[in-house]
């Protein structure tokens, strides 16, 4: 789940003035993206690791790392407040607050944190209770569960084995996700209203899906005839301890004066409460020592509540999937039946993260060192990436510290074929049947083969900067310097897709949806059309002041030199109010129905002008106008061919206006 802001239409603006600001802000972000980017740095080569040294995980070595790390880092990112938790040995070693949760300081065992989609562990620990019990089937088809139509493309049918590992196949879908105010969403209408549509056949590939969790939580309230949340409260919350933990929404009222308030950042005011409408996948509210007690119960502590089975809990911490349909993304990480493989430095770390807009978290488990990690931060922070390169120090820096990796790293694999992986990518994790298709046009990943025999990915896998990486096996790449690993599918002789994290995969772009090429043709299609629509009265206004007449071609040349402008006028309306609403969208936030079909109107009127532009250059030839005046109509016929092209490869022709 991702950050998102608050946006509603204004009131009483007239639309002439609210489309004026749809192209001004739509064009101008459409040519400052088609701007060069500056040229990657080359991370250069491995640096010499350096000897292992292992701290005692001790609770004041622990309390004295925390300090010299969060606070300094709290102050610098403008975030309220935070939370730690850590468990070792069956106790809770520390839990610590930091910061503030707005009237008071962060209090690790009363103050509650929205942890986002950790809760989608939970959510599996409540499925795997009802295969343990006989009630549901990781592998039977899990319509069979269901009490309304599940529309899918592809065979096999989808399991929930396929559920949990995030390869059931379905596109991103965002909206109502996260709305701003106390709801009570009702999950079955939040899963039938809209569906997602299933893209890949079911267990090949990778792509993380909040609605194939919530789907999954619905099943457990359907097989148990009790909702979700109180399914979940009877069954892991209680054994588990977790007395001031909660999945409902709006909060329990002896809950609600506890939660901690959300922020963008220290600069503004707290944030209203967050309702997630999926709420299997991510509305899960705790504290940092509930979730040690969490912690404890999956590592099956003495003393820590029973929640699954020793059989259960070790085929949870077991690769759900296999090479026999993830092929080679299988030598990379892989999901467990809920936890994603976040092993490092030779180590098995189970974990998950979670966001919302306002609240940033994540669990670790090391099953064999019966150890466990929870940090929840309750601020985005000033940067983009603030929050996520906090966890990051903390989570690798935990490991570092107290369970460093020993021995030598493997050697490179010579002979490895670095230009068959080369190219332009797309994440598996996005929309393809509707507008949202288009934020391809800014999230692809260039990978560039070097004279040397890695790989340059940019931007690097869960990070804003290139990364390089080095073969160590066939198809499994190595990051330089770092311990992330990248797998490659290959179709033919032709890599098509690179595994970077248990639920994250990328695609091969096709051409025509390659955005180094997109991008520009977009932006000198932007600017022909303006330039075309500024002509008209700028010619106008000259020939007012003496400037020779145009030939007069006839009535039906002007009717279709008419219809023209008009679709290049929509086409500009259309792009500037696509790309207001794919910013919103991304955001998380709500859009008028009625405004993105108008555009998708525009959009058509568009496409259709590229005939008329087509029609009306030919008439001027015949005609005998001038070489400016077919110039002119030319330059309107490419923008608007241009502006087609784009809206066919990326989805802006898409009936659909879901999101």
């Amino acid at each position: 789940m991702r950050r998102s802001r608050i946006w509603s239409p204004g009131r009483g603006a007239p639309v002439r003035r609210a489309l004026t600001t749809l192209v001004a802000t739509g064009v101008a972000l459409l040519v400052a993206a088609g701007c060069a980017a500056p040229a990657p740095v080359d991370p250069g080569p491995p640096p010499v690791p350096a000897a292992p040294v292992t701290a005692d995980l001790t609770r004041a070595d622990v309390d004295a790392w925390l300090d010299g790390l969060l606070p300094a880092a709290l102050e610098r990112s403008g975030i309220a407040g935070a939370a730690v938790a850590v468990v070792h040995d069956g106790e809770v070693l520390t839990a610590r607050g930091f910061g503030h949760a707005g009237s008071a300081p962060v209090d690790p065992d009363r103050t509650l944190f929205r942890v986002g989609s950790v809760s989608k562990v939970v959510t599996a620990t409540a499925v795997l209770q009802q295969v343990e019990q006989g009630r549901i089937d990781l592998d039977a088809d899990v319509r069979q569960y269901l009490d309304f139509a599940l529309p899918l493309r592809f065979d096999p049918p989808v399991t929930m084995r396929h559920l949990l590992t995030h390869t059931a196949g379905f596109e991103e879908r965002v909206r109502g996700l996260i709305v701003h105010g106390e709801e009570s969403p009702d999950l079955r209408t939040a899963l039938v209203e809209d569906p997602p549509e299933q893209v890949f056949a079911p267990g090949t590939t990778p792509g993380y899906s909040n609605y194939g969790y919530a789907l999954a939580g619905y099943v457990v309230e359907r097989v148990t005839g009790t909702p979700f949340d109180e399914q979940v409260r009877r069954a892991v919350l209680e054994p588990a301890g977790m007395s001031s933990s909660t999945f409902a929404q709006p909060l329990p009222a002896e809950l609600r004066d506890r939660l901690s308030a959300g922020y963008l950042s220290t600069d503004g005011p707290p944030m209203p409460f967050e309702t997630v409408g999926v709420a299997p996948a991510g509305s899960l509210t705790a504290s940092a020592t509930d979730m040690a007690r969490f912690v404890r119960a999956l590592l099956d502590e003495p003393g820590a509540g029973s929640l699954l089975a020793p059989r259960t809990a070790e085929l949870m911490r077991s690769p759900g999937l296999g090479p026999d349909t993830l092929g080679t993304f299988a030598q990379g990480p892989r999901m467990t039946l809920g936890m994603f493989d976040e092993s490092r430095n030779g180590r098995q770390v189970l974990g998950h993260g979670g966001d919302t807009t306002q609240f940033h978290s994540h669990l670790q488990v090391y099953p064999a060192e019966r150890t466990g990690v929870f940090v929840s931060l309750n601020s985005t922070g000033r940067g983009g990436i603030d929050t996520l390169e906090i966890r990051r120090a903390l989570l690798d820096g935990f490991a570092d510290r107290y369970f460093p990796a020993g021995g030598d790293p493997a050697p490179p694999v010579t002979g490895a074929d670095a230009a068959a992986v080369a190219g332009t990518y797309e994440s598996t994790r996005a929309s393809y049947s509707t507008f949202l298709s288009a934020l391809g046009l800014v999230g692809q990943t260039e990978v560039t083969a070097r004279p040397d025999g890695t790989l340059l990915v940019t931007p690097g896998p869960g990070s804003a900067q290139p990364v390089g990486y080095r073969a160590i096996r066939p198809a499994v790449w190595q990051e330089i310097g770092g311990q992330r690993v990248l797998t490659t599918r290959t179709t033919g002789d032709r890599v098509t897709g690179i595994g970077f994290e248990s639920a994250f995969t990328l695609q091969r772009t096709g051409p025509f949806r390659d955005a180094s090429i997109a991008v520009p043709v977009l932006a000198a299609s932007v600017v022909t059309l303006l330039v075309g629509l500024l002509a008209w009265p700028a010619g106008a206004l000259l020939r007012r002041r003496g400037m020779p007449a145009r030939a007069s071609l006839g009535r039906a040349d002007r009717i279709l030199h008419l219809l023209t402008r008009f679709a290049a006028g929509c086409a500009l309306v259309a792009l500037a109010g696509w790309t207001a609403v794919v910013s919103l969208v991304s955001g998380l936030a709500e859009v008028p129905v009625p405004l993105l079909h108008g555009l998708q109107a525009a959009q058509w009127i568009a496409l259709n002008g590229t005939l008329v532009a087509a029609a009306a250059v030919v008439t001027a030839v015949r005609g005998g106008a001038g070489r400016w005046q077919v110039g002119g109509r030319i330059g309107l016929l490419l923008g608007l061919a241009g502006v087609a092209w784009i809206a066919i490869a990326f989805g802006l022709l898409s009936s659909s206006v879901g999101y």
